[in-house]
Formats: structure tokens, sequence, C-alpha cells
């Protein structure tokens, strides 16, 4: 239950900012960004923040479920798990968002797919932090 919540806390969060800068770079806005347009990033971030949540709190929780699956596979390193987790959310998101707007490429790629990847990795590993029993070594035979 504490994987989903942290996943839930974190992820609609670190997603809605990652969004808003994939969006912000694509627009062509941030070119050559100043304080004051830094500014206003955060200003309209916090003022979406609630629908963040919104639509990405079911989204964030599914990639829960796939980080909780992968780690009852007992053979699977923490490491790789956050990994496959990442990996999944990257192709989750960019298949969600990247065909928004005329633009297409490896830097809209990589941009929508950080979306994805950045809450998911991030949060599968403050579950790994939180929650994972660290692993005992097997007893040594006499």
């Amino acid at each position: 239950m504490k994987r989903y919540l942290i996943f839930a806390a974190l992820g609609p969060f670190l997603g809605g900012f990652f969004l808003l800068v994939a969006t912000t770079v694509m627009s062509g806005y941030w070119d050559h960004p100043t304080w004051a347009e830094a500014t206003k990033l955060f200003v309209v971030f916090l003022k979406t923040l609630q629908y963040s949540y919104l639509f990405g709190i079911l989204p964030i929780l599914m990639i829960a479920a796939v980080d909780d699956i992968v780690f009852h596979i007992k053979k699977i390193p923490p490491v790789i798990r956050m990994l496959i987790v990442g990996a999944i959310a990257f192709f989750a998101a960019e298949f969600i968002y990247g065909s928004r707007g005329p633009d297409s490429g490896a830097v809209q790629f990589i941009l929508y797919g950080l979306v994805g990847f950045v809450p998911g990795a991030l949060a599968s590993w403050l579950a790994h932090e939180a929650i994972d029993e660290p692993r005992t070594a097997a007893p040594a035979a006499s």
C-alpha cells in the first residue's frame, strides 16, 4: 500500500512539471529563458497542479502496479526494477503525449518520454528505499 501512496503523491507532481517543461520547450517559448519566464513557468505549474493530479493519478497507479509486480520477482535486483518501470513509463508517456503538436522527431520523443520515465523511476527508487526489506545473506554451511 505504501508503494501506491508514494507513486500517487510523487508521480503526478513530477509528471505535470516535466509535461509543462516539455510542451514549453516544444513550443519554442523556452529558447532564451529569462528569470521572468521561469517565474511564469512555475506560476502556471502551480495553477495547473490540480489537473496534473486529476489526469495523472490513474496512469501513475498503473505504473505502480507494474512496479509491484516486478518487485515480487525476486531474481530482479532493485536497480533493474527501476529501469524496467522507468522504461515502461517512458514508452507509455511517449505513446500518450508524443503525438501532441505538429513537431515530431528525436527531441519530442525524448522530452515526452521523460515525462513518464522520471516520475516512474524516481518513485520506484523511493519505494525501494522506504519499503523493501534488505536481503539477508544465506547462512554459511559448516
